[in-house]
């Protein structure tokens, strides 16, 4: 048994190893994507705080000066002071001092270098139809949970967690890999099952309705037609709306519907560090009436086991601290990839 684990664990590794290292090294990126975003574009993010923002009403006077005759798509509101907030129109997302007016600039609409890491790590930046880069991601995420199983189980007779002075070769590699990959198993294998968990979203997020006995909220229809000579209400008004409908919930992106449509609020609770947010308002644009509501408090339990999740994986779950272990243990994966490969290669 031994040796056929030992050989599987071998051959596995030595197959998915350019993937490992590929989604190590994304993910270590990607724990920290909110804020090497804002570094990358410091003079389009970062403003000095001066007392009472603008209201949305405000800003969009100040964007339309500036970009005369352009659509407003939506807002995005920072619950960061010195963070700015960002207007969204046909040419790109519009930066704005939301304390001055102040135009800072256009971030082009189409993917940037974090995006492409971000699509990278998910899909080979090979999305189709059938999406066959998640796919191929999501089963090296399987050979991971097994070369993690199988590396604890070839451990345990030497339970080696040190590196010896004056290693060198293989004895170094094998040293190197055996501390690496037992300080860091705890987390690389909470990263990697909450890894196969999204990747196998179809599967597992029906599974986490059946064991928490819980449905999907519905969602509601479309609002009915406008009544002839209705005026939509202010962005201002929706956002109102949305921190009534879920209290303690702090809206930070609002989408302008067309003439059909309805607000789409996106908030988040303070324990909530997700940057995408998990609370969602929907408000009729001309009648001001909440359509849908869902905290991320109150969701289904299934729901909520989708969010716990997702944050487990991210780092997100408690700020700073959790990403910065997780992005480390990423980069221990390249550690546990490169080490291997080493060992194979001094052995052979």
């Amino acid at each position: 048994m031994r040796k056929l684990l030992f050989n599987l664990h071998l051959y596995l590794a030595l197959a998915s190893g350019v993937f490992v290292i590929l989604l190590g090294v994304t993910g270590a990126i990607m724990a920290f994507e909110p804020e090497l975003d804002h570094l990358l574009h410091a003079r389009l993010s970062y403003v000095s705080p001066r007392g009472r923002a603008l209201s949305l009403a405000e800003i969009a006077v100040a964007v339309d000066q500036a970009f005369p005759g352009e659509r407003i798509g939506g807002y995005q509101i920072s619950t960061d002071p010195g963070l700015s907030y960002g207007v969204s129109l046909r040419r790109g997302l519009v930066s704005v001092n939301q304390y001055t007016g102040e135009i800072l600039g256009v971030r082009p609409g189409g993917p940037d270098f974090l995006s492409r890491v971000h699509q990278l790590h998910l899909r080979l930046l090979w999305q189709t139809r059938a999406d066959p880069g998640k796919k191929i991601i999501s089963w090296v995420g399987v050979v991971i949970l097994f070369l993690l199983l199988s590396g604890l189980y070839l451990w345990w007779p030497y339970q080696r967690v040190k590196i010896s002075r004056g290693a060198s070769g293989f004895r170094f590699w094998f040293e190197l890999h055996n501390s690496f990959g037992i300080l860091s198993f705890v987390f690389l294998l909470l990263l990697t099952f909450t890894g196969v968990m999204i990747g196998f979203e179809q599967t597992t997020v029906p599974m986490f309705y059946r064991i928490t006995g819980s449905q999907p909220s519905e969602r509601p229809p479309q609002p009915p037609p406008p009544s002839p000579g209705a005026k939509p209400i202010p962005p201002d008004q929706a956002i109102e709306i949305a921190r009534q409908a879920i209290p303690g919930a702090t809206p930070f992106q609002i989408q302008i519907p067309g003439p059909r449509g309805a607000y789409q609020i996106r908030s988040r609770f303070p324990e909530d560090l997700t940057p995408g947010g998990r609370s969602a308002v929907i408000v009729d644009q001309y009648t001001g009436k909440v359509l849908f509501a869902e905290g991320s408090r109150t969701a289904p339990a299934g729901a909520r086991m989708v969010i716990q999740n997702r944050a487990l994986h991210t780092g997100d779950i408690f700020g700073i601290p959790s990403k910065t272990v997780m992005s480390l243990a990423c980069l221990m994966l390249v550690a546990q990839a490169v080490s291997g490969a080493s060992m194979w290669w001094k052995r052979r």
